[in-house]
């Protein structure tokens, strides 16, 4: 035990020594921060960060507006603070930008913001509008094509691309493992089926494989996670059935066969726990290849669908806009992403060289 926590303790101080492993792991953290709190960091909390404001499309960085909160018919319903936080919660106005307002006894006079430069002046009672009638927004980010504010749907996003990159190595690490293990461990006729179904599975387009299962699973969120998560065991099953092959011929395993072990409890307690290290690195390789997948397959409308935000989306929707007057709608879920995946790399180069694992993958 004591071996075990000076291991891990030398690990740790190798890993920190890497100041960019340090730096991908601390925006690791803060998009974990981000994407659990999403709905309560957002300015705008309702869900999918879809409050649509048709007359404010397509506004630069900085844009602010005075917003008229009008009620919306029929009662709104009770939500938990655990609902909020995992889907927001229903928008309970509808907004109307104004230009200017005033107010009388019982209804509030203002000119409605049309366009820039337009607008229409208008009147509505008390009666139909919130406690706090008009409010004061500044979009920090701009808003996209439908008015709705694009640090909000930045923000909402993140919960897309870690969840798809979670689920992803969670279910290429388990088909990765298990085929690789059983390949590595038994030799001969399992070994060559395993490899024939591995080459087969290699050979094929990563892009066109998750195309052909997206169309039997469907589009959506769900669907989407899985499809990317089976395209990518195959590196996973290669790497572990040569550690696999390499370690059952060492001393220790043919003392566990001696004693009368199990080959489950050899494969799982005695060879397994000896190659966390290299399964780690190509994990970490993993999540950041599942993050850029998904926002291409998003990109070309085979993956998350609308309303829900994902920065592949969120640039599809906007990508026009780069060669006319505001291209930050489509350059900053970009840079997210080319952030994001940097940080995943990062943390994997130090996780490879922390647990010293190159030569051993090599």
């Amino acid at each position: 035990m004591a071996d075990v926590k000076k291991y891990n303790s030398s690990t740790w101080a190798r890993f920190k020594k890497n100041k960019a492993a340090v730096a991908g792991l601390v925006i690791i953290i803060l998009s974990v921060v981000l994407a659990v709190f999403a709905y309560l960091i957002a300015p705008d909390g309702s869900s999918n960060a879809n409050r649509i404001v048709p007359e404010i499309s397509n506004q630069r960085s900085g844009f602010s507006v005075y917003l008229l909160q009008v009620k919306k018919n029929g009662k709104q319903p009770a939500y938990s603070a655990l609902s909020v936080l995992v889907s927001g919660r229903e928008d309970p106005y509808t907004y109307i930008p104004l230009v200017r307002y005033s107010a009388t006894k019982d209804s509030i006079i203002f000119d409605r913001y049309i366009d820039e430069g337009i607008s229409d002046r208008q009147s509505i009672s008390k009666k139909l509008l919130g406690d706090n009638p008009v409010i004061h927004e500044r979009f920090l980010l701009g808003t996209d094509k439908f008015g709705r504010d694009i640090l909000s749907r930045l923000i909402v996003g993140i919960r897309v691309s870690l969840n798809v990159g979670l689920i992803a190595v969670v279910i290429s690490l388990t088909i990765g493992i298990l085929l690789g293990a059983l390949a590595g461990y038994y030799r001969g006729f399992v070994d060559d089926i395993i490899m024939w179904f591995i080459n087969i599975i290699w050979s094929i387009p990563t892009l066109l494989l998750v195309f052909a299962i997206t169309l039997v699973l469907g589009k959506g969120f769900w669907q989407i996670f899985i499809a990317v998560g089976l395209t990518m065991w195959v590196n996973i099953a290669r790497l572990i059935r040569g550690q696999v092959m390499s370690l059952k011929e060492k001393e220790f395993i043919e003392a566990g066969r001696a004693m009368g072990f199990s080959d489950l409890r050899i494969i799982s307690r005695h060879i397994l726990p000896n190659i966390l290290g290299p399964v780690a690195v190509i994990a970490a390789s993993n999540f950041a290849s599942a993050i850029v997948i998904e926002a291409g397959l998003s990109f070309l409308g085979v993956g998350v669908q609308p309303p829900q935000p994902s920065w592949g989306l969120m640039i599809k929707e906007n990508y026009n806009f780069i060669i006319t007057h505001n291209p930050l709608l489509a350059i900053i879920p970009g840079l997210a992403i080319m952030v994001l995946v940097l940080a995943f790399n990062m943390v994997g180069n130090g996780l490879r060289d922390a647990l010293n694992v190159r030569s051993k993958v090599l």
